[in-house]
């Protein structure tokens, strides 16, 4: 062990690295995070910041960009990324850094931010079946000092290795199953349960 590093050998364990998702347990109730997969983009002592990947807002870019001279005329589909920070936008994509320079590479093949301008020009100049490699991200998932490692330990998350395949596929409602599933053995049958005994 590293003498720079205090932490006990089952804290580090408990340290999810970036580019891992996430998928809430069957039994996770919390309204902002049933059913979803978060991708983490930073895990460290002093906490813990992510995205779900799963679930579309409902809302429009032409609604909440109505100002924004490009995704105005876009109007691509918002998700929302966590609970945290509403009105923060971000841009989750695969694009890599020509068409959308300044992202943050959270895999090989999966970035975080970027120029918006330079992802609605992108947008609005490649064909509709492309627009599935690019999402924008309304809040994010936080965790404060331990949250997250607590969670863990109480099984609220299953984590899984993360790829692009998983957090862009087609239809995001099929993210959570594809996830555990993806685990084989380890997580096998836990895709088919409910959060509510009463969906039964």
């Amino acid at each position: 062990m590293d003498s720079s590093d205090n932490r006990a050998p089952m804290e580090q364990e408990l340290f999810v690295a970036q580019g891992t998702l996430l998928a809430a347990s069957p039994d996770m109730l919390d309204p902002n995070f049933m059913h979803s997969v978060v991708l983490i983009c930073q895990h460290t002592a002093e906490g813990a910041y992510g995205l779900v990947v799963n679930r579309p807002s409902g809302h429009k870019t032409a609604e909440v960009l109505a100002d924004h001279p490009l995704w105005s005329i876009a109007d691509a589909e918002l998700f929302f990324g966590g609970p945290v920070s509403l009105n923060q936008l971000q841009l989750l994509h695969k694009l890599g850094d020509t068409p959308v320079p300044g992202g943050m590479a959270i895999l090989p093949d999966v970035y975080v931010g970027g120029d918006l301008d330079r992802a609605a020009q992108w947008w609005l100049d490649v064909p509709a079946s492309a627009h599935a490699g690019l999402r924008l991200v309304v809040g994010y998932s936080g965790w404060g000092a331990g949250q997250l490692e607590s969670e863990l330990v109480r099984g609220s998350w299953i984590p899984a290795p993360g790829s692009s395949e998983l957090i862009f596929m087609e239809e995001p409602k099929h993210i959570w199953r594809a996830v555990l599933r993806s685990l084989g053995k380890d997580a096998e049958g836990l895709e088919d349960l409910p959060p509510d005994p009463q969906w039964n």
